[in-house]
């Protein structure tokens, strides 16, 4: 339980500690931390405005994506206690609960028969299908590696492999995860939610129909994801035999230091063009793939 009450706190900072970076960096004073938080006070006051060609799918979407994220962080571990969720395979799971609040915002896009919303549609589901083989090899690569296939047996195994090469893979689970949840929230470099032109943009043209509660709902759910591959990194970079207080104040560092490499990632590197972005995706899932290869010969499953 303490991981899921850091995973929201550490969700309610993260744009914040993003903008503020990007501003820095930029040389501007910019927006404070605390800005996202009143934008989102501000739409959660606000109602929502329907089209009258939406149905109840467009009512219901942003709920279910933001439940669907809730419940993913239950099946993650923190320190060396199991997650309040946690089975055999469980990291299928959590894929396919984040992958069904995806199909209904997607759908709901659909709904408003808009062909804009419909083409970032048709960009996220493209773009999500094309990173998600680089999750599920990065997680068997983990699985493989600890021999248990739980988050909380791969997480609370990870450092006791006895392995010279844990901080190799640590490395490349940071690398993967950090790709993964920027083109999960769309981000630069597949998407840049700064653009205003409808031609170029994923996720914003998505949700150009929502508003009001609904919308701030939306926003709280791309938060929480990027707290939520926050909490996967700090699983991989953390032992879970330590103090528990160190472990919550790793735990923050570790969410801040993401945030802080997302807005210097973002404040310095271009968006890639829409052609660029499948080639991109698959050579994440490629080098996936070779660490995966790497850990079957390291544990003489594979031989040469």
């Amino acid at each position: 339980m303490p991981g899921v009450i850091l995973i929201f706190i550490s969700a309610l900072f993260f744009p914040g500690i993003i903008l503020r970076t990007k501003s820095i960096a930029s040389g501007r004073k910019g927006p404070g931390i605390f800005q996202p938080l009143k934008d989102i006070a501000v739409l959660l006051r606000k109602g929502s405005v329907f089209s009258g060609t939406t149905g109840i799918i467009f009512q219901i979407a942003p709920v279910i994506a933001l439940s669907t994220l809730v419940c993913a962080s239950l099946l993650l571990p923190f320190a060396n206690q199991r997650s309040l969720i946690s089975f055999g395979g469980d990291f299928i799971f959590f894929a396919y609960l984040i992958g069904l609040g995806k199909f209904f915002s997607i759908i709901a896009a659909l709904d408003t028969g808009s062909s804009f919303e419909g083409m970032g549609a048709n960009r996220e589901a493209f773009f999500s299908m094309l990173i998600e083989p680089a999750f599920f090899i990065l997680m068997a690569t983990f699985a493989m590696f600890t021999g248990h296939t739980s988050f909380s047996g791969i997480f609370n195994h990870f450092f006791l492999t006895g392995n010279d090469y844990v901080l190799i893979f640590s490395i490349i689970g940071i690398f993967l995860f950090t790709q993964i949840a920027m083109v999960e929230n769309s981000r630069v470099p597949v998407d840049d939610p700064r653009t205003h032109l409808e031609l170029t943009m994923i996720h914003e043209v998505m949700i150009l129909d929502n508003s009001g509660f609904d919308k701030a709902l939306i926003h709280i759910t791309s938060y929480l994801k990027f707290a939520v591959y926050g909490s996967l990194m700090y699983n991989i970079i953390v032992p879970s035999g330590w103090n528990i207080f160190l472990h919550v104040i790793l735990f923050l560092a570790v969410q801040l230091l993401f945030a802080v490499a997302i807005g210097l990632l973002e404040s310095f590197r271009a968006r890639n063009k829409m052609n660029k972005n499948p080639k991109y995706l698959l050579t994440i899932s490629a080098i996936a793939w070779i660490s995966f290869v790497i850990v079957l010969i390291l544990t003489n499953k594979l031989t040469v």
